[in-house]
């Protein structure tokens, strides 16, 4: 493990310095161009990041942002990349959103000759996401969950949205891993987040489980992100049934907080770069737009897996305040 976070570290380092590079010498100006910045909302960490960075990347670049937040709301979002292709800007950046939603309007994008990109929401009609390996990210936290449980135990898994890509690679590696670990059971029906109001609904969820699940027949929860998490987390603090522990994906403020006080019952949480993805996706839209044509199908952010004994760590790396 202590391996595998040197290598991360690493891995971050070269991306950053990559970033800093082209920022000083290779990425292009945007003045003038109007790029729309389409957003599924901006009330969870990673969205509120990643969409201001994108904000003020295209600002420090000399461009004009169009700025479009959904709420969180699918007819908001469809409405909205509607509104985008009447607008004609000279590109368009979709952070997230659910597959089976954005797709046919990112297709109407992409034929009304608009360049797309696209922030951790694949399309084929992107020309590049960016993205991190989310396969790999949740191969990484089911393992460390498999190793926290020493291959045996019972886990409460969140699968409310498989249908968006992220989430959906996250819960294959967790199944996946866990074919290797038969005495290692999801507990049946699997919960469903929800948004809004996701922390109070994992909380609710969870306590009410945990009423029925007495001490030693729950090991673990698992979520796809670390807003439900946080809700789990919350529950088995005031239940004081901290001899489970909770897993997730993002790294929010709160999340982070509660693993550096140190008795959280916090397994791990994978902490993404969101600033990093927007700043990335930015840049990629200037180079495209000067002629650089040749850009890759996906630009990889790397992750860290943080607990409550590297988050110090983890926190310095990300500038965490």
């Amino acid at each position: 493990m202590r391996r595998k976070f040197l290598l991360s570290v690493l891995a971050i380092a070269t991306s950053l310095a990559a970033t800093h590079c082209f920022a000083e010498t290779a990425i292009p100006s945007l003045s003038g161009k109007r790029i729309a910045l389409s957003t599924v909302g901006t009330s969870i960490y990673y969205d509120s990041r990643a969409f201001q960075a994108e904000i003020d990347e295209v600002k420090r670049l000399g461009g004009i942002p169009i700025t479009l937040d959904a709420g969180r709301n699918d007819k908001a979002l469809v409405t909205q990349l509607q509104t985008v292709v009447a607008q004609k800007p000279d590109a368009v950046i979709q952070l997230l959103g659910t597959s089976s939603v954005i797709e046919p309007w990112l297709k109407k994008i992409k034929d009304a000759g608009i360049p797309l990109f696209t922030v951790e929401a694949e399309s084929r009609y992107s020309i590049n996401d960016v993205t991190a390996n989310n396969y790999e990210v949740g191969l990484q936290l089911a393992e460390k969950l498999v190793k926290d449980l020493k291959g045996k135990g019972n886990i409460l898994a969140f699968n409310g949205f498989y249908g968006v890509k992220s989430c959906g690679l996250r819960y294959d590696a967790l199944k996946k891993v866990l074919e290797k670990y038969p005495d290692i059971k999801i507990i049946q029906p699997e919960l469903r987040d929800v948004i809004p109001n996701t922390v109070q609904d994992a909380y609710s969820q969870v306590t009410a489980l945990l009423n029925k699940y007495p001490k030693g027949s729950v090991q673990a929860i698992w979520a796809a992100w670390d807003v439900p998490q946080l809700g789990a987390t919350k529950a088995l603090i005031d239940a004081k049934r901290k001899e489970i522990l909770t897993y997730g994906v993002d790294g929010s403020p709160e999340i982070i907080n509660l693993l550096s006080q140190g008795d959280a019952p916090i397994g791990a949480v994978i902490a993404q770069q969101p600033a990093l993805a927007g700043r990335i996706a930015v840049q990629n839209v200037a180079r495209y737009l000067a002629g650089q044509k040749n850009l890759p199908k996906t630009s990889p952010v790397p992750t860290l897996l943080a607990t409550s004994a590297n988050v110090a760590e983890i926190k310095r790396i990300r500038g965490d305040k």
